[in-house]
């Protein structure tokens, strides 16, 4: 199972990216849908969350800015960026928990990591 990230880059403060997340191989169902970000000389952190049946949570910091959205059947996610922040920068991460197997009687849950996407915002 690889997890491929896409959409990072460099843009300036108020502009907007749109980072997309998918999974590929042999999946059967998924669970939490999460991007976290690291910065230089700080700690990972958890920017979103797509839960289940529509529910998302976010970092107080990005709330109102950044909106994130899943598509379970594409086992995909997106997390749009607006009003991009210099304090936005780091490297972007996805997370997915992921049933995954070689058939679906031994599958078994594992969280997976995408490789990560760079987004640098300047003032």
């Amino acid at each position: 199972v690889d997890l491929v990230e896409s959409g990072g880059g460099s843009v300036q403060a108020g502009q907007s990216l749109r980072l997309s997340c998918r999974a590929s191989g042999d999946v059967f169902n998924v669970d939490n849908m999460e991007f976290y970000r690291q910065a230089p000389g700080k700690q990972r952190e958890l920017v979103a969350k797509a839960l289940k049946r529509g529910r998302a949570e976010y970092l107080p910091s990005v709330r109102g800015r950044f909106a994130i959205a899943r598509d379970d059947a594409r086992y995909t996610m997106t997390l749009q960026m607006n009003d991009l922040k210099p304090e936005d920068t780091g490297l972007y991460i996805c997370r997915q928990n992921l049933l995954a197997g070689d058939t679906l009687d031994d599958a078994d849950w594992f969280d997976y990591w995408g490789q990560g996407t760079q987004v640098t915002v300047s003032s």
